[in-house]
């Protein structure tokens, strides 16, 4: 009996997704649950699990292809065949008949011409050894790739490398410039002292960032245009506050959400955001735990950065950055002293937020940053 795998609804407003990866090849036999494939889309990427045992026969939808919601990607056969003749990487596979030499698809034949690839030479990995795109341009991206002919005139020099756009990285590209060309844009800079924090996490494994999660959430009960929207008809106050942490994965950024993140302590929520941060980096989120986000925090300190001008996360209002928490001499009291100090930075749009509730904003998350008694709120 025979099962179509079909690309996913990976949420509401998701069209089309990108295979990135098959984990089986065909032949190979496969659990039921068991990951199959990775998929991209333009909110998130995550495996894809097998919804039955059985023997992967088919592969359809080669690797870097996109392709509407609906579309057949694989075929499984829910009783495993039974020519099964040896085990590559702890998958049971089939042989498979070599490609017929010419036997290439038009795209494949042109993309190999252009730039004088030969394709006997080329392995194909898509179903029974057919080269596909992806292998042509994973050839052309490799220094050194067997090569015949005279290089096209638009060919790179051997001292250049063309690494292809992901969809993620697509995505995120048009994202940043559509957010460039949609919100009016201002940054403002204020320092925290975080003496109290670092005194507070002495003995516990909590990171800066719950705090700031907790300092930010009760600046904006207090000014609730932060957590806002513009709409056709007006700002859209959000009266939820779900807050987007930016996640830096391989090969691209995504922003896993903390719901109603004000009703959580700080344990819960440093158990939250690890949680969230490591199912984005192993590709085990949902989609839905990428969307509805009504503010973002990115902490690009992590590397040492001190200061960053971040673009705001469409369609909300505001974003704050986090810098390195780094010990520096400041004057308090008419003294010097030794603390460790931390930039924050708020991108805003203007269209909304005008600079002084932009900077009202940022004084009390500095306020609530810099207090020192936390024992109530873990």
């Amino acid at each position: 009996m025979s099962m179509d795998i079909i690309m996913p609804q990976l949420g509401e407003s998701i069209a089309e997704g990108t295979v990135v990866k098959w984990l089986v090849p065909v032949g190979g036999l496969i659990e039921k649950d068991q990951s199959l494939l990775e998929v991209e889309t333009e909110k998130v990427a995550l495996e894809i699990p097998s919804p039955a045992t059985g023997t992967l026969s088919e592969i359809i939808v080669q690797e870097g292809e996109t392709v509407p919601v609906g579309t057949r990607l694989a075929r499984i056969e829910s009783t495993p065949l039974s020519e099964v003749i040896n085990r590559v990487g702890g998958v049971v596979v089939r042989p498979t008949e070599p490609t017929p030499e010419g036997h290439h698809s038009p795209v494949v034949r042109e993309l190999a011409r252009k730039h004088g690839v030969d394709l006997s030479q080329v392995t194909g990995t898509g179903s029974g050894g057919r080269v596909t795109k992806k292998d042509i341009q994973d050839v052309i991206a490799r220094s050194g790739a067997p090569v015949t002919g005279a290089p096209s005139s638009g060919e790179r020099s051997m001292g250049e490398e063309i690494v292809p756009f992901t969809q993620m990285r697509r995505t995120i590209a048009e994202r940043m410039v559509r957010s460039r060309q949609t919100s009016a844009h201002v940054t403002t800079f204020f320092e925290a002292d975080c003496a109290g924090i670092a005194k507070f996490r002495e003995g516990r494994n909590l990171t800066y960032l719950p705090f700031v999660i907790r300092a930010v959430t009760r600046a904006i009960r207090e000014v609730p245009v932060v957590n806002s929207a513009w709409g056709e008809q007006g700002i859209i106050v959000k009266k939820d506050i779900h807050v987007g942490i930016a996640t830096a994965l391989e090969d691209g950024l995504l922003v896993p959400v903390v719901r109603h993140a004000d009703r959580k302590g700080l344990t819960q929520l440093a158990k939250e955001v690890a949680d969230l941060a490591e199912r984005a980096r192993s590709k085990k989120l949902s989609p839905e735990e990428v969307q509805g986000g009504t503010f973002t925090i990115t902490n690009h300190g992590g590397f040492g950065s001190l200061f960053s001008t971040p673009i705001i996360h469409q369609p909300q209002v505001a974003i704050l950055g986090v810098g390195a928490i780094q010990k520096r001499a400041v004057v308090i009291n008419e003294a010097i002293a030794i603390r460790p100090m931390g930039y924050l930075s708020l991108s805003f749009d203007h269209r909304v937020i005008d600079g002084a509730t932009a900077d009202q904003f940022m004084a009390k998350v500095k306020g609530y940053l810099e207090q020192s008694q936390w024992e109530h709120i873990l």
